[in-house]
């Protein structure tokens, strides 16, 4: 049984030109990815516990966190950092200040 050499043609493919409306159609997929909503948690701290402790908490019971005071608290959207910021008060409701942002690369990185 001999063996033959496959052969190998040449194709002439077409020239690609850029579709002009091509960049209409990124910047529309663009804007309805901007309307998706993400939630967004500002952490003060964690704690790890027993069950048995857990269960035995009650009302006025305190928990200590990992946290010191004035210690930056984490951002995190859809449960990855984004950002490090301090608690301020916005019309009488508690509201994030940033004071760390995570690079747009590394946010990236955070999703895989």
């Amino acid at each position: 049984m001999s063996e033959e050499e496959p052969q190998a043609q040449t194709v002439d493919q077409p020239a690609v030109t850029p579709d002009p409306g091509a960049g209409a159609h990124r910047e529309a997929n663009l804007d309805a990815l901007l309307d998706v909503p993400v939630n967004v948690t500002v952490e003060i701290g964690r704690v790890s516990l027993p069950i048995k402790e857990l269960l035995s908490l009650g009302q006025g019971s305190v928990v200590p966190l990992d946290r010191l005071v004035g210690q930056a608290h984490d951002v995190l959207v859809n449960g990855t950092l984004i950002a490090q910021g301090e608690v301020v008060v916005v019309d009488d409701k508690f509201g994030i200040r940033f004071t760390e942002i995570v690079s747009p690369t590394e946010r990236v990185k955070r999703l895989k």
